[in-house]
């Protein structure tokens, strides 16, 4: 007989589709207009318009995190040709704070899907130490 999990990120098909499997070792609450964001809610497309709120846990200001949030369904979930679509993207947050004492690097963009019911998929990585992300010069020729 199968084993069958209970664990919601297996059952909304994040564990295996999104991510590997892991271990959470830090409390992160994410909210929009004071409604928790959950495995499994639904939102409507009004409801996410401005970024959320996330409240970071730990007790260590030394660790930081970096805040990543992708759709895996973009376009389309019968089509996610755009699959893991950057929503947002936050790094050297401190534990304990959240994404306002870090660097955004991809300002937040609300999702805004046209065809089906999306995931969002708000993931939180540890960093070793301070992030340094390059971008390419556009200006010079």
């Amino acid at each position: 007989m199968p084993i069958v999990s209970k664990d919601p990120l297996v059952v909304g098909r994040v564990i295996g589709d999104v991510l590997d499997p892991f271990e959470s070792c830090i409390p992160i609450r994410v909210t929009y207009n004071n409604r928790d964001v959950c495995n499994g809610c639904e939102f409507k497309p009004s409801q996410v318009v401005h970024q959320p709120r996330v409240a970071i846990g730990g007790d260590d200001l030394r660790i930081l995190y970096t805040l990543v949030a992708v759709n895996p369904d973009a376009p389309s979930p019968s089509d996610p040709s755009l699959r893991e679509y950057l929503h947002w993207l936050i790094t050297d947050i401190p534990a304990t704070t959240g994404p306002s004492f870090g660097s955004e690097v991809v300002a937040y963009e609300s999702p805004r899907p046209t065809l089906g019911i999306h995931r969002i998929v708000f993931v939180l990585f540890r960093q070793m130490g301070r992030e340094k992300i390059y971008a390419p010069d556009l200006m010079k020729k």
